[in-house]
This record gives C-alpha cells, structure tokens and sequence, in this order.
C-alpha cells in the first residue's frame, strides 16, 4: 500500500506541474492577444495620418479609411514648403521649445534642491503654495497675465512663451525634489568634508545622480511646448512668428481644406517627438519608475 502511494504522488505532482504550465500559458495568451489588439487600436490613426500623407485628395476622406494609398502622392511632402511658409514655422517651434526646455532644466533642477536638502524656516510652507499653484486652472490666471505681458510690450514676441520657464514648473519641481530625496545624504556630508560648497555639490552630486529625473523632466517639456497651441494662439499675431501649432491651420482655407499636405505636415510635425522618446526611452522609463539611491 505505501509502495503504491510513493508511485502515485510524482504522478500527482507532474500533473499539478502540466496544469499549472497550461493556466500560465493560456493567460499569456490572452494578455498577448489583448496588449496586440489593443496596440493595433491606437497605432491605427498613426499609420491612417502616415497613409494619408501620401494619398491625392481624391483619395484622403474615404470610407471605409485605407491605410495605403492607390495612387501615391509624393508631392504633398514639397507642397508642404510651397502652400505655407512652414520651414519658417519649424525654426520658430525650435527656438521656442529649445529655450523652454533649458529654462524648465535649470529653474525645476535648483528650486527642487533647495526644497529637497536646504534647510530653511517656513520651507514646507513655501511648498505646499507651490504645489497648490498645481490646482489652479490656468484658465483662471490667463486674463492677468495676458495684461502683465502686455504692459510689458512682450505681445507678438516670443518672450512670454519662453520667460515663464525660467521661473520653473510646479510639476517638474515636486516630481524633482522626490528624486533628490532619495539619494543619499552621506555623499553630500562626504562632499562637505572635502571642502565642496552647496553649488558644488548640486553640480557634481546631485546633478550627475538623477540625469534619468532630469531627462524626463526635459523630454515632458519638449513635447507639452512643442505641442503647445493656447500660448502662441493669444500672443503670436503676425503669421512670420507663428509656431507649427498655429502654421498647420495655414492649409485650412474659408472652403477648402488641402488634406494631403496638412497630413505630411503632421507627420513632420511627430517625427521629433517620435525620435526623442526613441532615444532617451530608457532614462525616461528609469526617471518614472526608479529612485536615485544607486
């Protein structure tokens, strides 16, 4: 009897064994099916707006949509340059979102800091007004501001798109200052030792620990202003100084809209953004998901 229960039990082990393997594999299949159908959902307007740019007219508003074209219409990529003045539109867009972008850096990096490690009387106070500019609608201080630029002379100009970020960013300082939180205070305390000053060591300590922070922090930048179109739509007026927010408007006619070309126009409007996120993925993954104590 125990010569027959010793045999039956590897049998009853291996059998728990199969079904458990079959339970993981159906459930990888159902969560693959699931993630390549849902992926198949949304890349579809990318690959119909990729098509369409090179559809003829005749061709962009079918239904059903078609993702190829039947007649390929490379011309809607030259028409691009030749309807609007779209180069002009792409050299504004960089500067603007270049210099946000470095503005952004530089403010978000320092004031995060200074919340993160310096010690100083009212600092949470300081904070917690910081973070409830958060909870503000923009909408509620577009008026005001839109006066103050004003009496500036700054309107028409790209001065109150770019000025503001060198006063930093709510988001950007919260989500910086966790991340200086986490590293280390002894390297600080070592570095102190050695003679390194406040800057010193933000520069040489802080700075080169949270380059995944920092780049997600400077990739979100680039595409909320290089997607921006409020801020230019209420300060830009005269169409040499429009962004590419405000220039793809330019192929919508009173009657006519010039489908192909304003689709080629997107598609180059994306690439940067789709290049960027190619490139600094892996830091912009690590800047969400890890911390700074290495």
């Amino acid at each position: 009897m125990e010569l027959t229960e010793v045999k039956l039990k590897p049998k009853v082990k291996a059998k728990k064994e199969r079904s458990i393997k079959r339970g993981r594999m159906i459930e990888r299949t159902v969560t693959y099916t699931l993630l390549i159908g849902l992926s198949i959902i949304f890349i579809f307007p990318f690959l119909w707006l990729v098509g369409t740019s090179f559809k003829p007219e005749n061709e962009a508003l079918t239904f059903p949509p078609t993702i190829l074209p039947k007649v390929w219409e490379f011309s809607n990529y030259r028409d691009v340059f030749t309807m609007v003045n779209f180069g002009q539109y792409y050299w504004n867009s960089i500067v603007v979102t270049v210099l946000t972008v470095l503005g952004t850096v530089l403010s978000s990096t320092i004031v995060a800091y200074g919340f993160a490690r310096i010690k100083g009387k009212g600092r949470n106070v300081w904070f917690v007004l910081l973070l409830a500019t958060m909870m503000l609608p923009p909408q509620v201080t577009m008026i005001p501001v839109y006066m103050i630029f004003s009496k500036l002379g700054w309107v028409n100009t790209f001065l109150p798109l770019i000025v503001p970020a060198f006063f930093g960013n709510a988001y950007f300082i919260f989500m910086l200052r966790q991340f200086f939180k986490t590293i280390p205070k002894e390297l600080e305390e070592s570095a102190f030792l050695d003679g390194c000053g406040t800057f010193g060591i933000f520069w040489r300590i802080i700075l080169p620990l949270s380059v995944p922070a920092v780049i997600t922090v400077a990739l979100l930048s680039f595409m909320w202003t290089w997607n921006d179109f409020l801020g230019p739509l209420i300060y830009l007026n005269d169409d040499s100084m429009y962004t590419l927010a405000l220039g793809i408007l330019q192929f919508k006619g009173a009657l006519i809209i010039s489908w192909g070309p304003m689709m080629a126009a997107s598609v180059l409007i994306l690439l940067p953004l789709i290049i960027l996120f190619f490139v600094g993925q892996k830091y912009f993954i690590q800047g969400i998901a890890t911390t700074g104590g290495k």
